[in-house]
């Protein structure tokens, strides 16, 4: 009845991969590759997470 209302557990994380994208692109043109590795590993686990919640609904 009130689905509306209900928070969608994908949009929050999606919000936060495209944080990390953004960073990671900012680091990456910085020189900074080994960090720039790192946060594209975390993005990949977020995306990751992102797709079981996506085909669990």
């Amino acid at each position: 009845m009130f689905s509306f209302f209900k928070k969608d557990p994908a949009r929050k994380l999606e919000k936060e991969y495209e944080k990390i994208l953004l960073e990671a692109r900012d680091v990456q043109r910085s020189g900074d590759i080994k960090g720039y590795a790192r946060l594209m590993a975390k993005s990949e686990e977020i995306l990751k997470e992102i797709e079981s919640i996506r085909n669990k609904s």
